[in-house]
């Protein structure tokens, strides 16, 4: 499988500007750096005095000056303890304080993205992304200037230095480093596609993970645990194959390196023995020589360990970058303004929807207008456009064609805060979040006083049964609301919207799930929400909807019928035969209105 990489040079300038903020740990951290690197280059020279000078003159040795000499070093070795600490501890910091930036920027663009984005991406790809993505970059933005920063010193002061001892010498040594840099680039570039897809993978292996566990009743009502074990298997394998790929490069990537290790020192041996023959280099020469020779070959295996560093430090600000470009579809137009003092209008002007991936057509050409505080129902076909018609209201997605207009004003020109503060949605799936009682309903209004609170779970008729819980308003509610039932959760919700009080609601298959006295607890909750709001619900238990000022029938793409109930069922088009096909009609249309729509359970 190839994975095409970006460059890195594009990598680097979307991730140099998170350095922006730590400019000035940055530029202590490479002082501190240049501060050992000194330390470094200084032992090789003092040893070829020391040797030069026993060599040459021994008696001018003095005890003084080797104190002298050694006291320095050691003062030298205190400095480059400290500076190491430093690296060492608020370097890592700040790598870690970037990496916290970027995971902050990730999340946040993520609350940007459009339901488009999260019907094509899998949980577990983006959880890998706005995690073990961004660990290495704690390493990455801290060993990266730092370790290029001193392998340029150390490669410029090697060279002055080592050319002042033997020019040619020198010159054949700096002439292998750029064989081996083009004799490394090409694995190299292999290990980064390798690190590139061990974090698909491994993306992978978290959505495998997420689905099972969550969907775990399912998979033991079913008694099929051994199947989950084969599918997870066939990923986890498939993750060795691609890690074994990685190692394989990176292998012949490093002994490689050792390759030329080995080949640059069998020139010093060779060429140096040969020149101190000829009397073109002296003994304590050769010894300093070889010495800053290791500590070039020392440098430079450094760069090599810190590659694989590099590089997964690259795959993950290469993911991040994938995520962070990831396309805003819903975002506040430039004249957007708050919504102030909404009734409640809305209208569809020409709407059509398409949705953005495969372009299928759900809307075409809706023209509409709810008057406020005016209930209206949604059926249809499964299929026909009516969770979508409500999913355009909040923008969840915005219109292919034409324009959505709440009190006349059109939607993209409010802002995303103030409309969706104006709009409740109620969903059948209810969403908890992990925690109390008190904490979900409050996520409405985290301002709200506890008193509030309390108030609109009693409008949403929660309040009875909250107390009955075990810690009352303070009971953990367990992972999307495990501990309490479908009826339960579904009360919690609407406290939630009850709290923020909008102006317009939208119930999508409200009490579609539940069993019929939750349904009929639910159902006293709804109407409450209802009242003084517009209301679009979609129901396919159409007993639900009598009371509805207006029923809109969808199939096609298009409204096509529209009416109350009674005009409806006169009518004898969709609407009746959706609803005598539930078995909701067994007598004549006169007595069913008569009976204020109750239906009739025998059979013909």
């Amino acid at each position: 499988m190839e994975v095409k990489a970006m460059k890195t040079s594009t990598l680097l300038k979307r991730f140099v500007p998170y350095y922006r903020k730590y400019v000035g740990i940055m530029i202590m951290d490479l002082f501190c750096a240049s501060l050992t690197t000194v330390c470094e280059l200084v032992l090789p020279m003092i040893l070829r005095y020391l040797t030069n000078i026993g060599m040459t003159n021994l008696a001018g040795l003095t005890v003084k000056t080797v104190v002298t000499i050694g006291m320095v070093y050691l003062v030298l070795r205190i400095i480059d303890v400290m500076a190491n600490f430093y690296m060492a501890y608020t370097g890592h910091v700040m790598g870690a304080a970037i990496e916290t930036d970027m995971r902050r920027d990730a999340f946040s663009h993520l609350q940007k993205l459009s339901d488009n984005y999260f019907n094509n991406t899998k949980v577990g790809q983006i959880m890998s992304r706005i995690t073990s993505d961004l660990f290495d970059v704690t390493e990455f933005a801290h060993h990266c200037p730092e370790e290029f920063f001193i392998a340029f010193i150390k490669a410029v002061a090697s060279f002055v230095i080592l050319a002042r001892v033997n020019l040619l010498l020198t010159v054949i040594i700096f002439v292998l480093i750029p064989v081996m840099v083009v004799s490394c680039t090409y694995f190299n570039l292999k290990v980064r596609k390798a690190f590139k897809l061990q974090r698909n993978q491994i993306g992978e292996l978290n959505a495998r993970i997420e689905d099972s566990l969550l969907g775990n009743k399912v998979v033991r009502a079913f008694a099929n645990e051994d199947l989950e074990r084969e599918k997870f298997e066939k990923d986890n394998q498939q993750f060795l194959k691609i890690k074994r790929l990685g190692y394989k490069y990176m292998a012949a990537f490093q002994n490689t390196i050792r390759l030329f290790d080995g080949i640059m020192y069998v020139v010093v041996i060779m060429a140096g023995g040969i020149f101190m023959v000829k009397g073109l280099i002296t003994a304590a020469d050769l010894v300093a020589y070889t010495m800053y020779v290791s500590t070039l070959l020392t440098t430079i295996r450094r760069i090599i360990e810190f590659a694989e560093q590099f590089q997964r430090g690259m795959t993950g600000i290469e993911r991040f970058v994938e995520l962070m470009d990831a396309n805003v579809d819903i975002f506040d137009e430039e004249d957007a303004v708050p919504l102030e003092n909404v009734e409640g209008e809305i209208t569809f002007k020409h709407v059509s929807f398409e949705y953005p991936d495969d372009h299928t057509p759900v809307l075409s050409d809706i023209n509409l207008t709810i008057r406020p505080g005016e209930k209206v129902a949604l059926v249809g076909p499964s299929g026909g456009g009516k969770t979508t018609l409500c999913n355009l209201i909040p923008r969840f997605y915005d219109t292919t064609e034409g324009e959505i207009l709440l009190d006349g004003q059109n939607i993209k020109h409010a802002t995303l805060q103030s409309l969706r503060s104006n709009v409740g949605v109620v969903q059948q799936d209810v969403y908890l979040f992990s925690g109390t009682v008190y904490e979900n309903i409050a996520y409405g209004k985290p301002e709200a006083s506890r008193e509030e609170v309390v108030n609109a779970a009693k409008l949403a008729g929660a309040h009875e049964f909250i107390m009955e819980l075990k810690n009352g308003y303070d009971t953990y509610v367990g992972e999307r609301g495990v501990k309490l039932s479908g009826g339960q959760k579904q009360r919690i919700s609407i406290a939630r919207i009850m709290l923020r009080a909008p102006k317009v609601v939208l119930l999508d298959e409200a009490t579609a799930a539940l069993d019929n006295e939750s349904e009929h607890l639910v159902s006293e909750s709804l109407d409450k929400l209802a009242e003084g709001r517009t209301t679009l619900t979609i129901a396919h238990r159409l007993t639900t909807i009598h009371g509805a000022d207006r029923i809109l029938v969808l199939s096609g793409n298009r409204i096509v019928e529209e009416g109350n109930h009674a005009a409806l069922m006169a009518q004898k088009g969709i609407y009746y035969q959706l609803y005598t096909s539930a078995n909701l009609v067994e007598k004549p249309e006169e007595e069913m209105q008569n009976a204020g729509g109750q239906t009739e359970t025998e059979e013909k």
